[in-house]
């Protein structure tokens, strides 16, 4: 019994940073354009994860463009900018972002 609980307690606690993103991006809308796993306006997060990995800057210029928007890296749809994003929910979105496969 107290093996189930231990393992139960590890998967909440290694899964929480997943939900709390995915409600971030929700609560600060983000997916009225992005979805995880498709296209809709913007790129897919899985393909925006794929398109950076291997940059060590990523997640600083994911950051970025997450509070001040962006143009041309996905096509002629510029992404607005958001500031009602904090530049620490920015940082937690990217690294979010990034960790999609």
């Amino acid at each position: 019994m107290k093996l189930i609980f231990a393992v139960a307690a590890v998967a909440a606690l290694t899964s929480a940073p997943a939900f709390a993103s995915m409600d971030m991006a929700k609560k600060n809308n983000c997916m009225a354009c992005h979805a995880v796993d498709k296209k809709l306006v913007g790129p897919s997060y899985k393909d925006v994860a794929g398109k950076y990995a291997g940059d060590k800057e990523a997640a600083a210029k994911l950051a970025t463009k997450i509070m001040k928007g962006g143009a041309g890296v996905w096509g002629a749809i510029p992404m607005p900018a958001n500031p009602q994003v904090s530049a620490e929910e920015a940082k937690k979105l990217a690294d979010w972002i990034l960790a999609t496969k």
